[in-house]
């Protein structure tokens, strides 16, 4: 045995001596049981991985949180960028209209008109499926007006141009 360092007192009886023993023998066990930890290669290699996992975790919810913010700044983008297009798209339809000539203008108006009556007969004689189907379409033609509007109207001046060619 070692002796005691200078600083502690010596034990002056039996069971002060028995008590430094278990002392000195608690302080040892935990000396060893830290050394023994520090060599146990796998459960230092488990408790990495536990802490590189976690880390891994965070990240990944980070990077989860920045993915759908950088979605909803790009789904935002998209959305002006449409209502852009869809004015444009309108202006340019107003624009076609504004330059046809009135004939074909009245031309027009006559074939919405018979168009109307012709839709209205067929809605009083199409089976109801049918008429579902036609509803839909009637409605994605109401969403995208101007850009029907703008076709026609292009079409209409093609139809001029060609008839005016002809008739020189």
């Amino acid at each position: 045995m070692t002796q005691p360092p200078h600083d502690e007192p010596t034990a002056s009886t039996p069971d002060e001596l028995r008590e430094q023993v278990e002392q000195t023998r608690e302080e040892l066990g935990q000396t060893v049981e830290a050394l023994a930890a520090k060599t146990d290669v796998k459960a230092r290699a488990r408790e990495k991985a536990a802490e590189v996992k976690e880390q891994t975790a965070a990240k990944a919810g980070e990077l989860k949180e920045q993915t759908a913010a950088k979605a909803g700044e790009l789904k935002e983008q998209a959305a002006l960028k449409a209502g852009e297009l869809r004015t444009k798209a309108a202006d340019l339809a107003q624009q076609a209209q504004d330059r046809l000539p009135d004939p074909l203008k009245d031309k027009a108006e006559q074939a919405v008109a018979k168009a109307a009556r012709t839709a209205q007969t067929w809605q009083e004689k199409a089976p109801e499926p049918v008429r579902q189907k036609t509803a839909q379409g009637a409605q994605l033609a109401r969403d995208n007006r101007n850009l029907l509007l703008a076709a026609a109207a292009g079409t209409a001046a093609l139809v001029w141009l060609a008839c005016r060619r002809t008739k020189r």
